[in-house]
């Protein structure tokens, strides 16, 4: 049980800054780890409805509640997993062989295509938000969005080859109980989709098979350019899960007219 715990703060520590006591990072400690990374997003996603319920509540303007539920998910993770996507649009737009993409992966400096493509990302984003405001289903399958991205995410890092065996994820995937972390993830997946389909039927399933495809695209993606995921592709995959399920709510606002 003390494993248990641990990792259940290891996780909120590592990709969360929700405050936790005193983590031990040791290999035994982070075997369970993984399991527990889908509750960070379930947490984020209750952060943002009950965001979405005081904003609506104020009454506040459809342009300020938006910008406000675009930047929750950034102030609860710190931005770890935007990091990622920053490192990735650089290494991409760097158009150069598999070892130099994964040197700019490591580099901590941000380049003008990440800033770019971080502007366009975000204004997406805050334009889904803003689109789906009216309608208290699309926020709650956008909420559920988090749990489901972190769920692809830690079977992508248990299942997909590694870009090198020095890396975050090749750690975290060697620590890891890969049956027991597997069958938890698997478990906790088809409990957010059930609560994503008894949110709204259509939406859901449509919601669900975009993560989906979001998540082929990264392994073909990671493994044609990178040889493999690291821990700043898996990042950006989650990004990319994120906005790709908001801007799906977005679309089917205007199909679903209640």
């Amino acid at each position: 049980m003390k494993n248990v715990w641990n990792s259940f703060k290891a996780a909120f520590a590592m990709f969360s800054k929700i405050p936790m006591p005193q983590v031990d990072w040791s290999p035994e400690s982070l075997r369970f780890m993984l399991c527990f990374f889908p509750l960070v997003g379930a947490a984020i996603g209750l952060i943002e409805f009950f965001c979405y319920i005081g904003l609506s509540w104020l009454g506040l303007g459809k342009e300020l509640s938006a910008a406000v539920l675009t930047v929750v998910p950034l102030f609860v993770t710190g931005g770890i997993h935007v990091d990622g996507f920053l490192d990735t649009s650089d290494a991409m737009a760097s158009w150069q062989e598999k070892e130099k993409r994964l040197e700019i992966l490591k580099d901590s400096h941000v380049g003008a295509f990440a800033v770019i493509n971080c502007v366009w990302y975000f204004l997406l984003y805050f334009g889904a938000m803003s689109q789906c405001l009216t309608r208290g289903w699309a926020i709650r399958e956008i909420c559920l969005g988090f749990a489901i991205s972190r769920c692809l995410s830690g079977i992508s890092v248990i299942s997909f080859p590694k870009a090198g065996k020095r890396g975050t994820v090749a750690r975290f995937a060697r620590s890891a109980n890969e049956t027991l972390v597997g069958t938890v993830l698997l478990v906790l997946m088809f409990l957010t989709l059930g609560l994503m389909i008894t949110t709204q039927p259509f939406a859901g399933t449509i919601s669900f098979a975009v993560t989906l495809l979001v998540f082929l695209h990264y392994r073909h993606h990671s493994l044609k350019y990178f040889g493999g995921i690291t821990g700043d592709l898996s990042g950006a995959f989650v990004c990319r899960c994120e906005l790709a399920v908001a801007l799906t709510n977005a679309v089917l606002t205007v199909l679903i007219l209640r």
